[in-house]
């Protein structure tokens, strides 16, 4: 069993393989935290101690009984109004005003299977894959009922948590803050590791102290953006790739989050992950129900690779749907790098004709097909086919494209209209505006009210217009600006950022259900919505509009710690960068390319007959090792921020292939010999070398590792294929 209940103690022990998760409703039915870590089989109640703390206040049923406080237990769901004074989980205001809550423990559920949320991505599971544990907790003043959710996998080592806030009083309450993950650790000395960046430079990693200065990471930009991903480590000191203690949190929502971490005035520490609570203000009337959306948690003993992999298998088994889930994805080449908006149907037609020439099987039809739309500065709104542009009709283009033997993909941006749109003068209250006041505008272009049905259902039967004038198998879904005007003539001020993102949310389910063969990709100016809840709706998410192959490493490296590859869109672009300058070989690009779902982003035409070669070889290269780059276990085998060369691998879950790749970042005189230690390999079974037919034991290629290879020139690369002899 996952979930095991002791009646007479009131506690609940959640197991998974190699995890326990405990906790307990105490004598006054408050919900206290005891444990999280490495498998135990014990109760773990004896960790608490009751003490007289100073200040720190007590309930009133302890009377004159000062050792009992709130302010100094560790909580399962902390709130507003119980003496605790560091940061909570929720906080309601009540009709009255006063912002309180006391939940005390009711009842719970141990439930087969996993729980899902009306309107929101969470995890999924088959019949056999999950328990589910619901602890309702009420306060009996208010009427709050908190219902806790967790989802047990428990062969996957992973933990899922969300929290259903219900209205059950006589007047209404307003929810201003809403966690659906807390975690309580007694003392000891951690690292917050969280993914930080800017637009084109995404999921650069920070490793900070916890401190008794609280930690906040967050967006406030109506998308989980390119500022913060929304999914944190917490790690022991000291923890590395392979050693040592880590737990992971991964919020599955793609808009406004927080995550918050601080050690208390005894040094426990307590880590929050839920929704942003500035400009969140949630009114539920009596009978009303609130979802917080659900975090994935999961911890390791054995460092952050082990951790990747848990969550790697979890996006790809139990996130990512549809036809595409484990499938190979088709090589692809995108028309934007290639040629921007200065494209007509012959330009689509001859990219299929070079794409078809080096093997590359989707071209996808980028910004520009529709309306008055021949720059960023108008036709977002207007989803009907230039017809005059393309000098065809679509299903005329496709046609040809298809004649090629390559599929056609077309690019879309729903949530976005232009002023100088027909859509908007027809329709001004469509947008997120404020009233009376100029609108905040961003790359030109306003946002869709999605909160509201009316308008998505407008733009879903636009886009379905065309996508069911031909064959499109392919659809690139973008968003490039934040949402900066939360305000609605439909929602409180202080539920359009949520209700926003459950429009979205159902539209892109919408579009999938009418559309199961279509692979859809996710974009948000390139990685600025790059996460779980995405991805349950779009299985591959353009990893960042930043194609550079050096900058990728980096950008690539950070993504990897809870996103598996068959996630990250990645492509070979045109030198120079068009977003650095940079030079580096067709080679390295294709190798760096190669870490992801593999494309294209420039014009063929361009290239030489030996670049046209190579890129041939490349693309044969990448269909032969697809399945492994996809569906194998990935590993980490150095800093790019750090080290002199970058290394990844990838080997097959049976360990019997490897795909090992190799970067070098810098190059300098009299260079020293490095060694790049691979991991996951069978100890004592031989590898051979597909190349040079050279052998090695598994373990001295774990132990000692190969030398890199390392030539003149700057950011030269190499690939390796290992195979397991048998």
């Amino acid at each position: 069993m996952a979930v095991i209940y002791n009646h007479e103690k009131r506690i609940f022990s959640l197991q998974t393989k190699n995890t326990t998760y405990q906790m307990m409703a105490d004598k006054l039915g408050y919900l206290l935290h005891l444990y999280y870590g490495k498998r135990v089989e014990q109760d773990m109640d004896y960790l608490l101690t009751y003490a007289d703390r100073g200040f720190s206040g007590n309930p009133a049923e302890m009377a004159y009984n000062r050792t009992y406080s709130l302010d100094t237990l560790p909580q399962e769901y902390p709130v507003l109004g119980t003496g605790d004074t560091r940061s909570t989980a929720l906080i309601i205001r009540n009709a009255d005003y006063s912002e309180c809550c006391d939940l005390r423990y009711v009842s719970h559920e141990i439930i087969k299977g996993k729980y899902s949320l009306k309107g929101l991505p969470c995890v999924y599971t088959k019949k056999g894959e999950a328990e589910t544990l619901s602890i309702i907790l009420e306060d009996a003043l208010n009427g709050a009922r908190v219902q806790l959710l967790y989802g047990v996998l428990e062969a996957e080592d992973i933990i899922t948590r969300s929290v259903i806030i219900t209205n059950n009083g006589k007047e209404q309450f307003v929810i201003e803050k809403a966690a659906s993950a807390c975690l309580d650790f007694m003392p000891g000395e951690y690292e917050l590791i969280h993914f930080y960046g800017r637009h084109t430079m995404e999921r650069n990693i920070e490793r900070v102290p916890v401190t008794h200065t609280e930690i906040k990471i967050g967006s406030r930009r109506g998308a989980s953006s390119h500022q913060h991903n929304p999914g944190i480590i917490l790690a022991e000191n000291g923890t590395t790739e392979d050693y040592g203690k880590c737990y992971g949190m991964l919020f599955v929502y793609s808009g406004n989050f927080m995550c918050g971490a601080e050690k208390d005035q005894f040094g426990q520490t307590r880590v929050l992950m839920g929704l942003q609570s500035e400009q969140f203000h949630y009114p539920l009337n009596k009978g009303e129900s609130f979802i917080v959306p659900e975090t994935i948690l999961c911890f390791s003993e054995n460092g952050f690779s082990d951790l990747s992999l848990k969550y790697h298998d979890c996006i790809c088994n139990h996130i990512c749907r549809g036809k595409y889930k484990n499938k190979e994805r088709p090589v692809l080449l995108n028309s934007w790098e290639a040629s921007y908006f200065n494209f007509n149907g012959d330009t689509i037609i001859n990219l299929a004709k070079e794409a078809a020439d080096l093997g590359i099987r989707l071209v996808v039809m980028d910004d520009g097909w529709f309306g008055k739309r021949d720059n960023d500065n108008s036709g977002l709104g207007d989803w009907n086919v230039n017809e005059d542009k393309l000098g065809c009709t679509l299903g005329e283009l496709v046609t040809q494209v298809n004649k090629q033997n390559v599929k056609f993909g077309i690019w879309i941006e729903p949530e976005m209209v232009s002023e100088d749109s027909m859509l908007y003068k027809k329709h001004p209250d469509f947008v997120l505006q404020v009233p009376g006041r100029a609108p905040i505008r961003s790359r030109n272009q306003l946002v869709l009210d999605f909160s509201r049905e009316e308008v998505r259902k407008v733009i879903f039967n636009q886009i379905c217009s065309v996508l069911d004038q031909a064959d499109i198998e392919y659809i690139k879904w973008d968003m490039n600006r934040n949402l900066s005007e939360l305000y609605s003539s439909q929602s409180f001020p202080g539920c359009v950022a949520y209700n926003y993102m459950l429009g979205v949310y159902d539209f892109l389910e919408k579009l999938i259900t009418r559309y199961p063969d279509t692979l859809v990709e996710g974009c948000c100016g390139g990685g600025g919505r790059f996460d779980a809840g995405m991805l349950y709706y779009t299985p591959q998410i353009w990893c960042s509009d930043n194609t550079d192959a050096i900058d990728r490493l980096r950008i690539q490296y950070g993504t990897s710690f809870f996103y598996p590859a068959c996630t990250a869109g990645s492509h070979v672009s045109a030198v120079p960068n068009h977003q650095t300058g940079r030079v580096a070989s067709l080679n390295t690009r294709g190798i760096v390319a190669m870490s992801g779902v593999f494309g294209y982003e420039l014009d063929p035409a361009k290239l030489s007959e030996a670049e046209k070669e190579e890129t041939r070889q490349q693309v044969k290269r990448y269909k032969k090792y697809a399945g492994l780059i996809q569906n194998g276990d990935y590993y980490r085998l150095s800093d790019p921020f750090k080290d002199i060369y970058t290394a990844w691998e990838n080997i097959s879950k049976d360990k019997t292939q490897v795909l090992l790749s190799i970067v070098i970042n810098e190059i300098h005189g009299n260079m020293p010999v490095y060694y790049v230690k691979l991991k996951g390999l069978e100890k004592y079974a031989v590898y051979k070398d597909e190349e040079n037919g050279a052998y090695y034991q598994g373990a001295a290629l774990m132990e000692a590792g190969l030398p890199v290879k390392c030539s003149l020139g700057e950011y030269n690369s190499y690939q390796i294929v290992l195979n397991m002899q048998k």
